[in-house]
């Protein structure tokens, strides 16, 4: 997936989620946030807490990636201009994790963030619900995905039907997208949303512009990004959600800025008839 997003349509899609993700986490407040894989994107870039943390699983990394200590250089200079280098281009890798199974304890974080995790999951419910395990109630999980109800996504689901008919010929089993994971729709996710007691706070769509390769193709389709916000919003070929973690029977509850005073009985007077 890494190569996938070296391409013009990759760096398109890296470009409208860093959007997404920098406006939806600014205003996200906590002590402890994690981001669960896709290090192209600084999905935590723009949030302010002060532990932030990036876990990839163990296939996914490169050695430049590795925690600091892993790896050596064996000049100083070297060293030094490649940390500054990469910490330039992608986050540093903070653990090595499965996303499944996460070293947290139970509601120690505020903030997770899953770009394109929940679909190169062996099991994306799981996942959630391990995410729902670890988040603090009123915490907050961040979700970005492919659309299969979208030009990209049917474009994916013909390539997909013409490799398995063994169809090839002008390119039909072509894949645009990257080829691991499997498509999860908005609809079914807000059903996971739903059974876990999140709430859903946010909902967006965008990358309208159709399956084509080249930068220059892309520019020109780029009025298509206005016209599908408006017209046919729900069909993007990227959503993005933000939800809440709900605890029935929890209340937040104020500070008490004013004591309240008992009041007292008042005297009744009762008449004599005598």
């Amino acid at each position: 997936m890494t190569d996938w997003f070296q391409t013009p349509p990759g760096r398109y899609l890296l470009q409208w989620e860093q959007g997404q993700f920098d406006r939806s986490v600014v205003n996200l407040f906590g002590y402890n946030a994690l981001q669960l894989g896709l290090p192209e994107l600084h999905a935590l870039s723009a949030n302010r807490m002060p532990h932030r943390w990036l876990a990839l699983p163990e296939e996914m990394l490169n050695a430049e990636d590795m925690p600091t200590g892993a790896a050596s250089d064996p000049d100083p200079a070297a060293a030094t201009a490649t940390a500054e280098k990469s910490s330039s281009v992608t986050p540093r890798v903070a653990l090595v994790t499965n996303a499944a199974a996460l070293p947290f304890p139970e509601a120690s974080l505020d903030l997770v963030v899953l770009p394109h995790t929940l679909e190169l999951s062996a099991d994306p419910h799981h996942v959630l619900r391990e995410v729902e395990r670890v988040l603090v109630p009123e915490g907050r999980v961040v979700v970005a995905g492919f659309n299969p109800n979208s030009f990209w996504g049917l474009r994916q689901s013909r390539s997909r039907l013409m490799g398995r008919l063994g169809i090839s010929a002008l390119g039909l089993s072509e894949l645009y997208l990257p080829e691991a994971g499997e498509f999860i729709g908005p609809w079914r996710l807000r059903d996971w949303f739903r059974l876990l007691s999140f709430e859903v706070e946010s909902q967006h769509f965008g990358c309208y512009r159709p399956a084509v390769h080249s930068d220059k193709w892309l520019q020109r389709y780029a009025w298509m990004d206005r016209a599908g916000a408006r017209w046919w919003p729900i069909f993007g070929s990227v959503y993005f959600f933000v939800a809440v973690k709900r605890v029935r029977g929890v209340r937040l509850l104020g500070p008490a800025w004013r004591p309240r005073r008992a009041s007292g009985t008042a005297p009744v007077t009762i008449a004599n008839r005598r």
